[in-house]
């Protein structure tokens, strides 16, 4: 008789590929190159950027924060999104499965919601954040108090 893990059984036991993932990260921005971690996120992005893009290609402001709001899940931040009177008011994030490598960095979160504001055409705010104590990580939707440096942005003026 032969025994085999299932996958949901696999599932129950501990996993700890967050803390490897961080200390690759420790590792990789302490030593002489810091920009692959920035790097790695960027076409990250990128590739995420082209994957989505054409999904919501011809969706409302709504269906495409939906949309936004249904990938973030698959991806294990179990995402909500919030409207009020049918318009895309808020997501909230109430899982981070990325925690351990965003206690090294902030990278992650900066590429996701510059991604996020992106799709949506629009900005967002963040209002809690699951690294401060927060249960979730919370965005309104809507223009920004204070504009923030993208990856975008530093990746344009690094080519210029």
């Amino acid at each position: 008789v032969v025994y085999r893990l299932s996958a949901q059984g696999e599932a129950l036991f501990p996993r700890r590929e967050g803390e490897m993932l961080a200390e690759l990260a420790s590792f990789l921005l302490e030593s002489e190159h810091p920009e692959l971690v920035e790097e790695f996120f960027i076409a990250r992005t990128d590739d995420k950027r082209a994957l989505l893009a054409g999904r919501m290609k011809n969706l409302g402001a709504s269906d495409r924060l939906n949309e936004i709001a249904r990938s973030l899940s698959q991806d294990g931040f179990l995402a909500e999104a919030a409207f009020e009177s049918g318009e895309p008011i808020g997501l909230r994030l109430c899982h981070c499965p990325l925690r351990e490598l965003v206690e090294v960095s902030r990278l992650p979160c900066r590429a996701e919601m510059e991604l996020v504001g992106e799709l949506l055409g629009d900005t967002l705010q963040r209002e809690s954040f699951i690294p401060d104590g927060a249960p979730s990580c919370t965005y309104a939707v809507g223009p920004q108090k204070r504009p923030l440096i993208t990856l975008t942005a530093q990746r344009r003026r690094a080519a210029s």
